[in-house]
């Protein structure tokens, strides 16, 4: 619980002191960063595109888990065998740890100002090469440069797609993006917990 505040926080400061300078007077900081309701303009479209997001998130890392590292590494591993007593702990993992932090950082802070300065298309595949990047220098010191090579494309590939739901689907809300990742992250976490597939 206090580890997922921090991280919180941490990931919150930077988007806090910009907002701080440029934008405090004209908008609350929750809604300049996206914290509203999806704006859904087609549910069945919405719904069709959240289903393949998922599916675009969670096959290639998993193929590239399977195939290419060892499972040990991640960040799920932490609820192996588990079972029920890792659903909370698993919960505050995927939700507000890595869902909620990632989220306000990449898709609420970093693609709505690269997108304001350079364009949605140009701020997004900004924003989701950025945030691959920094899935793949944390496994840096334990992965052949082939290998993080394509965490980074597979990661990228995951913001972009989030980014893309956000902007294009939801209104700019950043509610999507952030149920989607932590829907698969808890997929992962699951999968640890009930030793489901062992990588």
């Amino acid at each position: 619980m206090i580890n997922a505040i921090v991280q919180v926080v941490l990931f919150s400061v930077i988007p806090f002191v910009w907002w701080s300078f440029t934008a405090k007077k004209k908008q609350l900081f929750l809604e300049w960063l996206g914290f509203h309701r999806p704006v859904i303009v087609d549910k069945g479209k919405y719904a069709m595109f959240y289903m393949l997001a998922i599916v675009v998130l969670v096959v290639p890392n998993f193929a590239l888990v399977f195939f290419y590292m060892d499972g040990s590494i991640l960040a799920s591993n932490q609820f192996t065998g588990l079972g029920l007593a890792g659903v909370i702990p698993a919960l505050l993992y995927a939700m507000i740890q890595t869902g909620l932090s990632e989220e306000i950082l990449f898709r609420g802070f970093l693609l709505k100002r690269l997108a304001k300065s350079f364009g949605f298309q140009v701020g997004n595949l900004l924003q989701s090469l950025v945030f691959g990047c920094i899935h793949g220098a944390m496994l840096w010191t334990v992965l052949s440069f082939p290998i993080i090579l394509l965490v980074v494309l597979s990661t990228g590939l995951a913001g972009y797609v989030m980014g893309w739901m956000n902007e294009r689907v939801s209104g700019g809300s950043i509610m999507t993006s952030w149920s989607i990742h932590s829907l698969t992250n808890l997929m992962t976490a699951c999968l640890s917990m009930f030793q489901i597939l062992s990588f």
